[in-house]
């Protein structure tokens, strides 16, 4: 019988490649078992690959459409809030309008009222989310509505350079007592309505007619913005203009009931205006709130193929790291002892 040696070096260096297999595959073990996915696609699916990536990809597409979405629901939900709170003002106005003209009210503090709401107004359109300006159309960072209250503004030195020309004198001249109601009529009708329902609302907005039109599927789009240019708008903004500009002391009383008069006209059509602009929001929101529900059901759907092409029972995965580990410790230990044999120490 021929009898032959056995490197113990020969058997070390063995167990070393072993050990960087085994390695090796931990960390491939490792992935899957934290992943529950395959850690190489390509491998383990071959042809099937481009379903996976295509999947994949749509999956990305469909969540960042709604991390947007998410974005145009809350400037909507915050525009809704802005048009409740104009309406309510219009109708408080409406109040104290009808109030006034039957003279039961101070002219004073109808115009107080006026001027509230030309704060308001200026407040709630100059109002901005995340930095972007809610009523500006597509000009974000513009801020849309100049006040009104401010002499220095444009849209105020033009109401009362009309208001000189048409008339020869300023509103808190004496002789603003002698206008009667057809000359302020024929004011409000001619020089006053270009101001808001013409070119001369650039002296007032600096908004854009076109509203930020948003993808909220991958075939939808829907305006999700609403402009500081919309008729309801212009129309708060003159029945409250005429008054607070007019109501002067010294204005006659036959001027300030035209002017009653042509506001409680437009406040009747604000409020209607601003209440069917709140529905065209409110149908743009839940158009969003389905329109995410629905990515959502095609998010799970490509989520679940996805997972039965590349998924790994969990079971397994942390079965097969817990077998590698110990064989991992087994070779560590046998290579330890094997590493102490030596000719010296059998002597």
């Amino acid at each position: 019988m021929k009898v032959s040696f056995v490197s113990s070096q020969a058997i070390t260096q063995a167990m070393r490649y072993q050990l960087l297999r085994m390695q090796s595959d931990l960390i491939v073990a490792q992935k899957e078992a934290n992943t529950w996915r395959v850690a190489d696609v390509g491998l383990a699916l071959g042809a099937r690959t481009g379903v996976s990536v295509s999947l994949n990809r749509d999956i990305e597409r469909l969540n960042g459409l709604k991390d947007s979405n998410q974005l145009a629901a809350s400037r909507l939900e915050s525009t809704q809030l802005g048009l409740q709170q104009l309406t309510e003002a219009a109708n408080d106005l409406l109040a104290a309008y009808t109030t006034g003209i039957s003279g039961a009210s101070d002219p004073a503090i109808i115009k107080q009222q006026a001027d509230q709401v030309l704060g308001l107004m200026s407040s709630v359109l100059n109002s901005n989310l995340n930095g972007e300006h809610l009523f500006a159309g597509i000009n974000t960072d513009v801020q849309p509505l100049n006040d009104f209250l401010d002499p220095a503004s444009p849209n105020r030195a033009a109401f009362d350079t009309a208001f000189s020309t048409y008339f020869g004198f300023p509103p808190n001249d004496p002789a603003a007592a002698g206008i009667t109601d057809a000359q302020m009529n024929d004011f409000l009708d001619n020089q006053a309505a270009p101001q808001f329902f013409g070119a001369g609302w650039d002296d007032w907005s600096n908004a854009t007619d076109q509203q930020i039109t948003s993808r909220i599927t991958l075939t939808e789009t829907a305006q999700t913005s609403v402009s500081a240019n919309i008729p309801g708008f212009r129309k708060l903004a003159m029945a409250a203009a005429i008054v607070s500009a007019t109501f002067d002391g010294s204005m006659s009383e036959a001027a300030r009931t035209a002017a009653l008069d042509r506001g409680i006209a437009l406040l009747g059509e604000v409020v209607n205006d601003l209440a069917n602009q709140q529905g065209a929001t409110g149908i743009t929101q839940q158009r969003i709130e389905r329109a995410n529900d629905r990515m959502s059901m095609q998010v799970d759907l490509f989520t679940e193929s996805l997972t039965e092409m590349e998924g790994v029972d969990p079971a397994e995965a942390s079965t097969r790291v817990n077998s590698l580990l110990a064989q991992i410790e087994i070779s560590y230990s046998l290579t330890a002892r094997l590493q102490q044999l030596s000719l010296l120490r059998y002597l």
